[in-house]
């Protein structure tokens, strides 16, 4: 073959020469090359070789094998010159080239043993693994190197291919042997999606064929997925050194199903190769000049032979010293000597296993009979076995089969493994080329005289393999159980590497039967270390296949084994690197629960998840760590975890995870609860410990609460209202009549709350649906008609926990809408859990005795203060909406009414009421009942009450939809905005401003405009300052979401007049007031775009009317009012020169910046409410 040529001018191509190598490899002369052919790696032949290689029988040094080889000692050369050549075997012949470094002569042998047909394992194996070839360093061999250019005096091609060796033996990469596009990664990798193998083995192409397509700029395979990905990541990570930021940015979003991070995601199981830059230096080591390739063969003719001598003794000094080769020569001879010694034992291990055979078999009881086994006699026949050369290559998988997929391997072997799989067979004590005890088998003897020698030599000649692991597994058929899950537990650690990722999951049966049925300890273990190191990175279906077969596993096994050999195995991956596997042991511990000794489930499992929930930073996990507790906690008999339970509980409703908090509410607290119900501890700790937090986080909280740990407790509080209505049921005085009899009464889909999780359901906590039907029918007579007397447990919730519920929601803020909100919910899903009779008979006297409406309680309830608190929304949005039929909807209308009037005849703060409209009108179900609540209002003889309703509509319009609007609430302001009363007229602003910023229709805005416009313009409301003030507080507030004409046409031009007309106000109380609403408006405005001749006409007069004001009255407001004229006027100049606007002058911008800065400056020192400036930032809606 050409890469074999040590001739020929420029007809062979060395892939593992530089071009310097090749050019001075030109002007070798020719008997210089042929002399060099004979030059080992170190300059000269092992003098050693022969003595250290034994020769071997089974295979003589035959026609494949050509004089001149490396490592075959030259009979004129080592020997005495009449004494003959000793044969070799072609497997030593073969581990001597190897571990010289004589890569290309192996291979050349390799393929002249393919093409004969006598392949031989070891070249096979160590050629067809590229990890052989993976260049662990980037530096090349320097001059000096041993093999480089000019390192040996006679350096031809002969000498050249131990240059291949870099320092410390260590392969460059080869041009055509060893690139990026020759590897298949696809088997070395995670690349689970490649679902056929069509690889084509590198001997079914010849060696020359490969050469001149991978060496051919013109011709190149297209580029695999793995290698773009793996190219990906050195272009991101050159990018990235060389500060090209951006375009690693936008790389990366080219390729955003990588992760730029991790070399690992690259999918090769591979250490990183070096960057780019390192790459491209190096790449004239690997440069493969483009030649005209001519198959030639190379050999050494036998009268060369005769002259090795000589040029042994001439070879220069600088080679090698004789230190140096006596201490090769020293590590050589021990190696041959450690595999002659592993064969010896394997030929005696082999003898032993044939002979207890032939002892199982005389013990057979049918002995007696003529029948005689060829394969006992001629295992007594047949000469033991030797293995040849390296023999711990063949014993098991070598290193270089098990690195096909390292990271796999690594993990799923056990390194004592590897040293301890082939002895195992002698344990077996069974017969493996004997026929069964049981059924012996006969075979037809040939009538024949022929010696037994003959036979066995004649047989030899059949092609079989019995001197490897696998040979030796293949030559014997298991004849029992015990047997079978031997041989299985042997083969599957050596099966499993090989197997596609995307398709391991079909091994996961027969690993799992071989771990429940084997005899031996150490073999199972290692077969459930494989099963939860089988897939790296397992998906959700592959956890839950590996799941279902641990449950199956334990199910056969019973708890003692499930705790020895399955809970090891969770508790090793507890901290993995990946959290996909510490998702499977966070699952696994949940599966298992129900299969584990007890005490086990509340001690080692508890810490395991307790360890996992604290520590590990992945919401996944948590939440599995989560649902697996809840498990837990639905199996755990010991009352002393009780209180580690409740502290992992407050642990999970704390996460900052929105899924493990979710998990807790579905699968955790309802499970925890159900213990707490048995051991008596739900209305006896775990509800009034909550309810205490609660207490003591509104104490702590006067000055700020803590809304997120309330939303917490109350939520959890929720959450247990189906556990507490379960054990009111199951202690009631009826339960013990509850028999299922007859016709079961059906439930209503409504008549209770839609449960978070079916744990959450009342018949799931009963037992069935049926049974839960029969005690509701119950509970509704008892309570309708016998009363509670002797309920322990119901009466412990009207006595007990309805009292310090209300007593709760009188001490939260009732402007905190998220709080009356939570309460509001709470209360609801309370009163639809315990039904209606229940609402109507104990919970609402309860609220009314605290809120006495009654207009003869006028002073007293101004006095107490009790419907300013939020006890008035949430008893109105929590407890009167839980039904929703005719005469509940009226007794909400009036609760509403009442509250209204008595507020405001008190001249009480309106903010619980308002709570109320805003609660009730985030559901447009109760738009219409609002509206009649507000017409009530309306036409009310109480000014006050006119006026609180006039207020009230401007929380309503904003929910309320167009139609409504038209219909209802803008006849409802008309008439208020003609009432007697000013106040009222005046309260009715700002709800006209609301319909301003939200409602599009042409015909209402212009009724509204129509009404503010005769406020403004009547001469009746000249001197009216609250109205102006009103007016001006409006157009503030809703001036820059309102649409631009209405802006334009008539807020800014009123703020304007406004503004002249209080230049003329002699009160400076009233002028300061005014001035300062005025300068929170147009502060607002001055966001907004104004036209030019706006801001002339208008914008800019009304704000140098205003600092006319605040030169006076404030001057801190005047030096804002000057920077915001100056910049008024400076935009001005822009358009009225027709500068763009983009293009201002430098002046101009420095003038701009600057008054920018005095204006936030000096906002920064106000005092005033910056609310207005606040609503420029909101979207109109």
């Amino acid at each position: 073959m050409a890469a074999m040529a040590p001739g020929g001018g420029g007809g062979g191509v060395n892939p593992f020469l530089s071009d310097s190598d090749e050019d001075d490899d030109e002007v070798v002369a020719p008997e210089e090359r042929r002399a060099g052919l004979r030059l080992g790696a170190g300059g000269g032949l092992d003098p050693g070789s022969a003595d250290s290689l034994s020769p071997q029988d089974p295979v003589a040094l035959g026609g494949g094998a050509r004089p001149g080889f490396p490592g075959e000692p030259a009979a004129g050369a080592l020997g005495c010159p009449g004494e003959p050549p000793a044969r070799l075997s072609i497997d030593a012949i073969a581990a001597q080239l190897l571990r010289d470094q004589y890569l290309l002569t192996a291979l050349e042998l390799h393929t002249e043993l393919l093409e004969s047909g006598r392949e031989l394992p070891r070249l096979r194996d160590y050629f067809s693994n590229p990890g052989n070839f993976e260049r662990q360093s980037g530096t090349p061999p320097g001059p000096g190197a041993p093999g480089g250019p000019g390192a040996a005096g006679g350096g031809g091609a002969g000498g050249r291919e131990p240059s291949t060796a870099s320092g410390g033996g260590q392969l460059n990469r080869a041009g055509s042997i060893s690139t990026l596009d020759s590897l298949d990664f696809a088997r070395y990798s995670d690349d689970g999606n490649r679902e056929t193998d069509e690889r084509v083995a590198e001997h079914e192409v010849p060696l020359q064929e490969r050469k001149n397509y991978k060496s051919s700029p013109e011709i190149q395979e297209p580029i695999k997925p793995l290698e773009k990905r793996a190219l990906n990541f050195l272009v991101n990570e050159f990018l990235l050194k060389n500060n090209y930021k951006l375009t690693s940015i936008t790389f990366s979003d080219e390729n955003d199903d990588q992760d730029f991070e991790l070399w690992d995601d690259v999918g090769l199981n591979i250490p990183k190769p070096p960057d780019l830059l390192q790459l491209y230096r190096d790449f004239g080591n690997h440069q493969v000049t483009t030649k005209d390739l001519v198959d030639v063969a190379s050999g050494v003719e036998e009268d060369e032979l005769e002259a090795l001598t000589p040029i042994l003794a001439n070879l220069p000094p600088t080679l090698e010293t004789p230190q140096t080769v006596e201490n090769s020569l020293l590590v050589q001879k021990l190696e041959d000597k450690i595999s002659l010694l592993n064969s010896e034992k394997w030929s005696l291990m082999e003898q032993i296993r044939r002979l207890e055979s032939e002892m199982d078999f005389l013990k057979n009881a049918h002995f007696a009979s003529p029948i005689v086994s060829d394969s006992v006699q001629s295992s007594l026949d047949q000469p033991p076995y030797k293995v040849s050369g390296d023999s711990e290559q063949n014993q098991v998988l070598s290193s270089s089969d098990m690195g096909k997929e390292k990271d796999e391997a690594d993990a799923l072997i056990p390194k004592e493994n590897l040293s301890n799989t082939f002895p195992r067979r002698d344990k077996e004590g069974m017969p493996s080329s004997s026929p069964s005890t049981k059924n012996a088998v006969s075979f037809d003897k040939p009538n024949r005289k022929l010696s037994p020698a003959f036979h066995q030599a004649l047989l030899s000649f059949c092609r079989m393999s019995a001197d490897s692991r696998l040979g030796s597994e293949v030559s014997r058929i298991a004849d029992s159980e015990k047997s079978v899950m031997l041989m299985l537990g042997r083969c599957l650690p050596h099966i499993v590497p090989n197997v596609l990722l995307a398709k391991r999951e079909e091994l996961i049966p027969l690993i799992l039967c071989t771990a429940c049925l084997h005899p031996e300890p150490k073999e199972r273990d290692q077969l459930l270390h494989i099963l939860f190191n089988l897939i790296k990175r397992p998906d959700d279906e592959q956890r839950q296949m590996i799941l279902t077969g641990c449950v199956a596993f334990a199910r056969h096994v019973g708890p003692t084994r499930v705790e020895a050999e399955l809970l090891p195995q969770c508790w090793e991956q507890i901290n993995h690197k990946y959290p996909e596997r510490r998702l499977l042991v966070a699952e696994s511990c949940g599966a298992l629960a129900p299969y584990l000794p007890k005490e086990i489930r509340s001690s080692l499992v508890l810490s395991m998840l307790q360890q996992m929930l604290m520590e590990d930073k992945a919401d996944l996990v948590r939440e599995a760590v989560i649902k697996s507790l809840g498990i837990i906690m639905g199996y755990i008999d010991d009352p002393d975890k009780y209180q580690q339970g409740f502290e992992l509980l407050l642990s999970a409703l704390g996460d900052p995870s929105e899924r493990v908090v979710s998990a807790t509410h579905q699968v955790f607290l309802p499970a925890y609860a159900a213990w707490t119900t048995e051991l008596g501890n739900l209305q006896a700790h775990l509800i009034p410990t909550l309810l205490s937090k609660i207490e003591k986080l509104l104490r702590e909280g006067e000055h700020g609460l803590d809304e997120h740990k309330l939303h917490m407790y109350l939520s959890a509080l929720q959450s247990l209202i189906p556990s507490l209505f379960a054990l009111v049921l199951q202690n009631a005085p009826f339960s013990s009549k509850a028999k299922l009899y007859g016709e079961v009464p059906q439930i209503e889909v409504t008549r209770f709350p839609r449960p978070m999780s079916p744990l959450q359901d009342v018949s799931t906590i009963i037992g069935s649906r049926e049974q839960l039907a029969v005690l509701l029918q119950l509970y509704d007579y008892q309570l309708e008609h016998e009363g509670t007397t002797g309920w322990e447990s119901l009466l412990w919730v009207v006595n007990q926990l309805l009292p310090q519920l209300i007593e709760i929601v009188g001490k939260i803020n009732v402007t905190s809408t998220a709080c009356v909100h939570e309460f509001s919910r709470f209360f609801w899903r309370l009163c639809r859990t315990f039904g209606k009779i229940f609402t109507n008979t104990k919970v609402k006297p309860q609220f009314q005795e605290i809120l006495r409406l009654s207009e003869e309680n006028i002073e007293s309830s101004a006095g107490n203060g009790v419907l300013t608190k939020a006890t008035v929304p949430i008893y109105a949005t929590g407890v009167l909406t839980c039904y929703i039929q005719e005469e509940d909807r009226k007794l909400l209308v009036g609760f509403l009414e009442d509250v209204m009037t008595l507020l405001s005849l008190s001249h009480a703060p309106l903010d619980s009421l308002k709570a109320s409209f805003v609660e009730l009108g985030a559901n447009p179900a109760y738009h219409e009942l609002l509206l009649t609540v507000l017409w009530y209002g309306v036409v009310h003889t109480s000014a006050l009450v006119r006026c609180t309703a006039a207020r009230m509509f401007e929380l309503l319009v904003k929910g309320v939809n167009e139609t409504l609007v038209a219909q209802r609430v803008v006849p409802a302001l008309i008439t208020l905005s003609s009432d007697p009363e000013i106040s009222v007229r005046i309260a009715t602003i700002p709800a006209f401003g609301t319909i301003m910023e939200t409602v599009i229709q042409r015909e209402l805005l212009e009724r509204v405009k129509m009404q503010l416009a005769s406020f403004l313009e009547d001469p009746q409301y000249q001197d009216q300052y609250s109205l102006h003030t009103e007016i001006i507080k409006t157009f503030g507030r809703v001036g820059p979401n309102a649409e631009p004409r209405f802006r334009d046409e008539f807020v800014i031009p009123h703020l304007h007049k406004l503004a002249l007309v209080n230049n003329l106000q002699i009160v400076d109380s009233k002028r300061l007031d005014i001035a300062t609403h005025l300068f929170e408006a147009y502060s607002a405005l001055s966001c907004c775009f104004i036209s030019e001749e706006l801001m002339v006409n208008h914008f800019l007069p009304g704000l140098r009317c205003l600092r006319t004001d605040m030169e006076h009255l404030s001057p801190e407001h005047e030096v804002i009012l000057s920077s915001m004229i100056k910049e008024c006027e400076q935009k001005v100049e822009n358009k009225t020169v027709q500068e763009p606007q983009g293009s201002m002058s430098i002046a101009a911008s420095l003038v701009s910046e600057d008054t920018k800065t005095k204006f936030l400056n000096k906002m920064g020192q106000l005092t005033t409410s910056g609310a207005m400036l606040a609503n420029v930032f909101q979207r109109k809606k």
